[in-house]
């Protein structure tokens, strides 16, 4: 069950504008909106994804592409970029959040700036914004490797709690130094002895963050169950030695039996030539709940539904934790989609609270929406008008 944004207190931050210069395909745009509703419609290649890239960049990490800073900025301009977002919502009245990648002599920099002001990073942002989305990268999430579904669950963990990010890269840079020491023969005690006190100490904080949001949407997911739903209920499990660590016994226990498993396969690992127990060695896994089955095993179309639905409940469990009611971008969503599930997909979005993006190739993808959404066509990486949400 989706609750409207009225029947809760959270917070509904909505981008009214959007400014961009030098990003991908954009030398300049300055695009306003006035619905929680905006849909981008246009050819392949013509900015959408774009457009919706550079709002994502506002949540720690690399944004929905997952793209280096350097790729960001427009072929042909002066090597930077930057994006604007004006908000609504907050409490003082409109805000403005700012990043961008600023070209100087001695290197490019990345500046981040809330009311014009800098700070340090994009976890700034997550005072005044949250952010979720799903892509078409993600169709294959259920049958494709582990690693994608860690990066995945570590994206749903991050919109609830914008430290994870930054003890995932920290756990990720003590494996890889632990690796280099095996790897070198270079095994004094006194220098595994530390690598693995520090693996330890982040692997189990890691597995933590990723199992308390995991228990979390698992037990919204139970709550709001519905039979009839076009977009099923997931049942949802890690799978890991560490995480049945984390399950199974307080923190500081955990991290002394992780710590005793990496010392005693210290000799397995060298010859393995990484670190085969730990967090990086973990696997969400997801089944079918209506049909009780792997949801790998499930059709595609039954696949692309039950990520919806779990996307859903996602930007349920962020409000839920955070009080603000997350912006949603959500790439080519609906062109699988009969125009039955199409419209539920429509109306399951407008109970969310938060602001919704969406874009997709063909305009009549979008027609149940006129009058309620703000539609864009897209060309060239220019954005006009199609249509705009009626005055409540």
């Amino acid at each position: 069950m989706i609750h409207p944004a009225g029947d809760s207190s959270f917070r509904a931050p909505m981008i009214r504008r959007v400014a961009l210069m030098d990003f991908r395909c954009y030398a300049a745009l300055d695009l306003r909106i006035s619905s929680p509703i905006a849909a981008l419609s246009g050819e392949n290649g013509a900015g959408k994804t774009n457009l919706l890239e550079a709002i994502s960049l506002f949540t720690p990490g690399r944004g929905l592409r997952r793209a280096d800073n350097a790729d960001l900025a427009r072929e042909g301009g002066g090597g930077g970029y930057a994006i604007s977002l004006e908000l609504t919502g907050e409490a003082g009245g409109p805000l403005q959040l700012g990043t961008g990648l600023e070209a100087a002599p001695d290197g490019a920099q990345k500046k981040f700036r809330v009311d014009r002001e800098p700070v340090s990073s994009s976890r700034a942002f997550a005072d005044h914004v949250r952010i979720v989305w799903l892509t078409p990268a993600m169709d294959g999430l259920f049958s494709g490797p582990a690693g994608e579904r860690r990066r995945f669950l570590d994206r749903l963990v991050l919109a609830v709690d914008s430290e994870h990010g930054a003890r995932v890269g920290a756990l990720e840079r003590a494996l890889r130094n632990r690796n280099r020491l095996l790897e070198e023969r270079r095994g004094e005690k006194i220098w595994l002895d530390a690598a693995e006190r520090e693996i330890a100490e982040l692997g189990i904080a890691v597995a933590a963050a990723r199992r308390e949001t995991v228990e979390r949407l698992a037990a919204l997911i139970a709550a709001g169950r519905d039979e009839d739903s076009p977009f099923p209920w997931a049942d949802l499990a890690l799978e890991g030695e560490v995480d049945a660590l984390v399950a199974g016994r307080p923190a500081l226990e955990a991290e002394e039996i992780f710590r005793a498993l990496l010392r005693d396969n210290r000799a397995r690992d060298a010859a393995g030539g990484r670190t085969l127990i730990g967090p990086q060695a973990s696997d969400l896994m997801v089944r079918h709940g209506p049909k009780q089955c792997e949801a790998r095993r499930a059709s595609t179309g039954e696949q692309k539904a039950l990520l919806v639905g779990l996307a859903l409940a996602h930007a349920q469990l962020v409000a839920a934790m955070s009080g603000i009611a997350p912006l949603v971008l959500l790439d080519e969503i609906a062109a699988h989609f009969d125009p039955r599930r199409r419209r539920a997909l429509f109306d399951a979005l407008s109970l969310l609270g938060g602001q919704i993006w969406m874009t997709g190739a063909d305009a009549a993808l979008f027609d149940d929406l006129h009058g309620r959404a703000d539609i864009f066509s897209v060309a060239c990486g220019a954005v006009s008008p199609l249509s705009r949400a009626e005055a409540p």
